[in-house]
């Protein structure tokens, strides 16, 4: 076995130490969704993708690193004034990502303040523009126009804003409390407003109740009075062919043989009856001047019988 001299041995240990530290100088590994700015010599070099890199040791710099996820940054509160005059106290967060980490390293000294310094002034200008009950109305109006406004300057920073949502909006206390009785009164007046509609809708519904209920009475007597007169009409109808029928079969008897004895039977009857009536209803006795003309009497009533029966 063959043994360096101690000082061969001693610089071959400071060269092996020079080499792994030149490998491990040289050896860069970027997490994912990072992005590492490279300067060689003071100057932009190239920028590091995620996975492991090579660099050159004392004479390429590893001068930013970037994350490119999305960011939320908390915007610091501030008084804004409304287009009527009132102030409110508004914050809110905003969401970025870093698109370029050649243009966010070099484009700006400090993009994440420039970016809630651009915020605080678009809300403010924004806010300025609209009235009191339009900031807590239009908020998807606000967020869209600052995130518009803020997106715009901020591609020279390489930076992409993706959105800015209000956190809060508050009014001074006298304000709150305005606002806190102008939605009482505007509660008691749609309470008000229903309750009378709703008894304008109970007079209808008694009104149309009563309407269809005279209508159903109407319809009803009608009904009654039609089934009364066809019940009259078929009386009268039967009444009638009741006489006709017993008409006939007094026709048919007096055409029989005996029939004008009979009738002239009963005329006679039918005659006395009838001064007999008179009789009794009247304190002077009715009598006949003549008492052989009611055999005149009954010979002419018969001559009428046989005049209207004719024979069959």
């Amino acid at each position: 076995m063959t043994f360096l001299p101690g000082g061969a041995t001693l610089v071959a240990l400071i060269v092996f130490a020079v080499v792994i530290t030149f490998i491990i100088k040289a050896i860069r590994i970027v997490p994912q969704q990072h992005a590492w700015v490279v300067e060689r010599l003071g100057k932009f070099h190239a920028t590091l993708s995620p996975g492991l890199n090579i660099v050159i040791p004392f004479v390429d710099r590893i001068a930013y690193k970037h994350s490119l996820k999305e960011i939320p940054l908390d915007t610091p509160s501030q008084v804004c004034i409304t287009r009527d005059n009132t102030q409110l106290h508004v914050d809110g967060v905003l969401f970025f990502q870093v698109t370029d980490p050649q243009r966010a390293s070099y484009g700006s000294s400090n993009y994440i303040v420039a970016i809630t310094q651009l915020a605080q002034t678009t809300l403010r200008s924004v806010i300025g523009k609209l009235e009191l009950d339009k900031t807590f109305e239009e908020r998807d109006f606000i967020n869209h126009s600052v995130v518009s406004a803020i997106d715009e300057a901020a591609r020279t920073w390489g930076v992409k804003v993706l959105r800015y949502e209000i956190k809060d909006l508050t009014p001074p206390a006298e304000i709150l409390h305005a606002m806190q009785a102008q939605i009482t009164a505007e509660r008691e007046k749609r309470a008000l407003i229903a309750s009378s509609e709703g008894r304008k809708q109970e007079q209808i519904n008694i009104a149309t109740g009563q309407r269809e209920a005279a209508i159903a009475k109407s319809e009803g007597d009608k009904q009654a009075q039609i089934n009364n007169a066809q019940g009259q009409a078929a009386a009268v109808l039967a009444i009638a062919e009741a006489t006709a029928e017993a008409i006939r079969k007094v026709a048919q008897s007096i055409q029989a043989p005996g029939g004008m004895e009979a009738v002239n039977l009963k005329v006679a009857e039918r005659y006395v009856d009838a001064f007999a009536a008179l009789a009794k209803t009247n304190n002077t006795l009715i009598v006949p001047a003549n008492l052989a003309d009611v055999g005149s009497l009954i010979a002419t009533a018969m001559t009428v019988v046989r005049s209207q029966v004719k024979p069959a």
